[in-house]
């Protein structure tokens, strides 16, 4: 899941937007999970989670600068 910036930045933005998808979905179970009072597995996962998915719109971002210079 953690995959290097310099990584996502070789992805295309149908791919990150795509990643961004499915890692939002993801972490709407994890909250699901949470919200229920069941304990979940990995307790450090929404953070992780919630990291990734800002990298992706942080690269998204960097790579819609770059296309309008």
């Amino acid at each position: 899941m953690a995959e290097k910036f310099k990584e996502k930045m070789k992805l295309s933005e149908k791919e990150l937007t795509q990643k961004a998808v499915e890692l939002k979905q993801e972490l709407v179970k994890e909250r699901a999970i949470v919200a229920s009072g069941t304990k979940s597995e990995k307790p450090g996962k929404i953070r992780a989670l919630r990291r990734e998915i800002a990298r992706i719109f942080t690269a998204l971002t960097q790579k819609k600068k770059e296309a309008m210079k």
